[in-house]
């Protein structure tokens, strides 16, 4: 069942000022924003220009995940290469075959990217510009230079594009440019039966330079009108202040540490990762920069037991240590199973401050050579880190 219209356009006016949906339809691209934080990831605005090239009125559109413009054509490793950018909170620029509302088919460049809280770094949206992809010239069986986007392809949305179509004896060297978009003049129903739609098809640089300036102008609005609110939002996620950034000091005492481990803010709502060990890393397949910042739920998946994710919520909720045995996965969404400890930490005024994540693979459990069990070696860097941190914040109250 998809959120009720009133809440989720509410939610995307509390974070902008009231405003903000004027400033974004006076912009002339297609574009939709969508909201991760709410069930089912739906769009919480498109644009006027948007909702012209895809047929749907506003009442259709929000409150409806983007899936709606797939269909039976839709290249399913590009539907899997966007999922997966969302699942890593990373923009992506890849071509896409969607449908209208009455059921045609058009090739566009989808570029999406991210935006951040800058309090916090959480994803609070998803911008995504679509570009009619105009496909490239061709000479026909019958002596006619073409386009191989027909009218039919294009859609009532971009009939006041200009095409034409002459002889190639006449203009073989002529080919007019690409402006704001482009359409056929007039072309026979024979050519148009020449067209393949599941012929793959390519952006130009032009079209990939309109969507940049499109993201670009997105964000420049979201962003003016979030400092109107306080609640600033940003294309790049911030290095976090306070708690939310780490003495250089105990990244040093952190980064003696080999086992893989996890450092999460207490402080802060979601609690984001604000440390992780090279052993997490390797463990994991991701980058530093690719975990700092969010919360652990990023390493569940499809069988991920419910069960166990509620026992940690519910440990961390009351401060308390907890162990689990939970399937994880990797980024290259290989599963394992993981061994899991989780402890609080407190600073030296006896405050939970952080909590540690330290993480065993429980098939490497098993053929341990250490001569550690797997339990002692959580309690050692359980350890380890609480003297790091009360030492570096006794050093700080006393300096």
């Amino acid at each position: 069942m998809e959120p009720q219209l009133g809440f989720i356009e509410k939610s995307f006016d509390l974070r902008y000022s009231d405003l903000v949906r004027e400033a974004l339809d006076e912009l002339p691209d297609c574009f939709t924003i969508t909201d991760p934080c709410i069930c089912g990831h739906p769009i919480v605005f498109a644009s006027k220009g948007f909702l012209k090239m895809v047929g749907y009125s506003k009442d259709e559109v929000i409150g409806r995940n983007g899936r709606i413009f797939q269909g039976p054509e839709t290249d399913r490793r590009s539907v899997m290469e966007i999922r997966e950018a969302i699942r890593e909170e990373k923009a992506i620029e890849i071509s896409l075959l969607n449908y209208r509302k009455d059921g045609t088919p058009f090739w566009m460049l989808f570029q999406m990217c991210p935006v951040f809280s800058k309090e916090d770094g959480r994803v609070i949206n998803f911008v995504g510009v679509q570009v009619p992809i105009l496909r490239k010239l061709r000479l026909s069986g019958n002596g006619i230079v073409r386009s191989e986007m027909s009218l039919r392809e294009a859609g009532n949305g971009a009939r006041e594009i200009l095409f034409r179509c002459c002889r190639s004896e006449v203009c073989s060297d002529s080919i007019l440019e690409l402006g704001h978009a482009s359409c056929l003049e007039s072309v026979s129903s024979n050519d148009d039966r020449e067209f393949d739609i599941n012929e793959p098809c390519e952006a130009s640089e032009l079209e990939k330079t309109k969507a940049s300036t499109a993201i670009s102008n997105i964000l420049s609005v979201l962003t003016h009108y979030s400092e109107l609110t306080g609640k600033l939002v940003c294309r790049k996620r911030y290095c976090l202040s306070g708690n939310r950034q780490l003495g250089a000091s105990l990244n040093i005492c952190l980064g003696r540490i080999k086992q893989s481990f996890v450092l999460t803010d207490a402080l802060l709502p979601d609690m984001p990762i604000v440390y992780a060990s090279e052993g997490f890393l390797k463990l994991t397949g991701y980058s530093r920069h690719e975990v700092l910042g969010r919360n652990c739920r990023f390493l569940s998946g499809t069988d991920t037991d419910p069960t166990a994710q509620f026992q940690m919520k519910e440990c961390i909720q009351y401060q308390q240590a907890c162990t689990v045995r939970i399937l994880n996965y990797r980024k290259d969404r290989t599963s394992f199973w993981n061994f899991l400890h989780i402890s609080p930490v407190r600073n030296a005024s006896g405050k939970v401050a952080f909590f540690v994540g330290i993480q065993i693979d429980d098939h490497c459990k098993n053929h341990e050579t250490n001569s550690l069990s797997p339990e002692m070696q959580q309690l050692s860097v359980v350890g380890a880190v609480k003297v790091a941190v009360r030492s570096l914040s006794m050093g700080a109250s006393t300096s």
